[in-house]
């Protein structure tokens, strides 16, 4: 997992700096996604990895097409999936969705008109990944209530 821990870290430096991600950084993500299927180093067969990419992609373009994040966020989302494949990618995106709504809050408060999108994508990435079951074990305490 250090390649996509590696890859958000230098997006988010550059999307609080800039408000923009670099093209080569989910390129370079979906090369290596791609290499490290192939050698055996992630996933072991292409279905997770197409599906991951597909599933990142749709998930993530009707917030891009709404204006409500940027297509540098998209592709990132997308090559992420490549990557960590549909089970990993929908933890990462729940912990995403809630560090943005943090990152919104605080963009609020201090008048901001927008904010820097890529934290709360590394903060869901690195929640899903050091954390594994918190989700799932989330998802069955709540079973248990209702």
């Amino acid at each position: 997992m250090l390649v996509p821990i590696s890859a958000c870290l230098f997006a988010m430096w550059h999307d609080v700096r800039t408000r923009e991600i670099p093209d080569s950084v989910p390129l370079v993500l979906s090369l290596a996604a791609v290499a490290a299927t192939w050698t055996g180093w992630i996933h072991g067969a292409w279905l997770p990895l197409v599906a991951g990419g597909v599933l990142g992609f749709l998930v993530v373009l009707p917030f891009t097409l709404s204006g409500g994040i940027g297509g540098g966020d998209l592709k990132l989302v997308a090559a992420l999936g490549l990557w960590l494949g549909p089970p990993v990618l929908f933890q990462t995106l729940f912990w995403t969705a809630l560090a943005g709504l943090g990152c919104a809050v605080i963009a609020k408060v201090r008048k901001q008109k927008d904010f820097a999108y890529v934290p709360a994508i590394t903060v869901g990435l690195l929640v899903a990944v050091v954390f594994p079951s918190l989700l799932p074990g989330l998802i069955a305490e709540l079973r248990l209530i209702l």
